[in-house]
């Protein structure tokens, strides 16, 4: 994948926090997860109520941080606002890479982000992010589009400023893809009108092996009614959405240890007329939604075929 790259972990024995309200729906979470785990920041994630009504009680450690994503840095500090999360791990970890290392296209890369973050109010509001469907015949509204073009002119500019025609915007991957990440998911979920190289852009984004699995994740959570629906046909989430995998209730698997653990099995699930077993619901419901999406469940599976 053009953004599966992930920098060297860094030497930091120190842990962050972080506190989501759900993945499949809540945009801003994932940017508050991408920016820790596409620069392999070592983190713990912690959920809050999003949807159970429990949101305001679940925030009350976090005061006075009453929206998600949240961060706790390991000195205990508390940070609200993902622009504010962002700029805290640059300093902390300049060599991570989080924002270009040019001085100019830093600051474009920086502008982008901001501009991300206070603007595009239309497409928000009519296109809530949702990683489950890809809905055909949407309507997008006049304001909406004059978002989209606005995107696109940024995204243009940044090219300008970097002078590359594909891939990152600013040549590797930065904190920008991180802020437009959901800005893809709703172009691509939508049926959004971009040109075949804007859309090729968001597809990358969202092909990303980390965003498959934080998409994977969120496909364990059943939701009843679902929070955003359209009065639109549904179509599978175009990367990863048809998955072959299906759980079963028993054994015995081909594998004696769940390949993200190595903890004994008890839950499975079926590929290709082959049981292949986890320790946990969660690790076998994350690798039924998008197999593919995890390389050490197809680097177990791999191991075993080609034996």
């Amino acid at each position: 994948m053009i953004y599966g790259r992930r920098p060297v972990r860094h030497r930091c024995t120190m842990t962050y926090d972080l506190f989501i309200g759900d993945r499949l729906f809540s945009s801003w979470s994932m940017r508050g997860w991408l920016m820790l785990e596409k620069f392999d920041l070592p983190h713990r994630t912690h959920m809050i109520g999003l949807y159970s009504g429990t949101m305001a009680a679940d925030m009350e450690p976090l005061a006075p941080a009453r929206l998600v994503p949240a961060l706790r840095l390991p000195d205990g500090t508390v940070l609200g606002e993902s622009l504010a999360m962002a700029e805290t791990l640059a300093e902390h970890h300049p060599e991570a890479g989080l924002w270009p290392t040019d001085p100019v296209t830093r600051a474009t890369a920086r502008w982008l982000c901001a501009e991300m973050v206070a603007g595009f109010t239309a497409l928000r509001g009519q296109c809530p992010m949702q990683l489950k469907y890809r809905w055909d015949g949407f309507n997008p509204s006049p304001d909406t589009l004059a978002d989209l073009q606005r995107i696109e002119s940024l995204w243009a500019h940044a090219r300008t400023i970097s002078g590359v025609e594909s891939g990152p915007l600013f040549g590797a991957y930065s904190l920008a893809e991180v802020f437009y990440t959901p800005v893809a998911a709703r172009i691509i979920g939508y049926g959004l009108p971009v040109s075949e190289a804007n859309r090729g852009y968001c597809m990358n984004l969202l092909s990303d092996s980390s965003v498959r699995q934080w998409r994977a994740m969120g496909m364990t959570v059943a939701y009843n009614p679902f929070p955003y629906p359209q009065d639109l046909a549904a179509q599978s989430w175009p990367i990863g959405g048809e998955s072959r995998a299906s759980a079963v209730s028993k054994g015995p698997s081909v594998n004696a240890v769940c390949p993200y653990s190595g903890d004994p099995v008890r839950d499975y699930l079926e590929l290709d007329g082959k049981i292949w077993g986890f320790c946990n619901p969660f690790c076998r419901d994350k690798t039924v939604a998008d197999p593919a999406a995890w390389p050490k469940f197809t680097a177990m599976i791999g191991g075993v075929n080609d034996s």
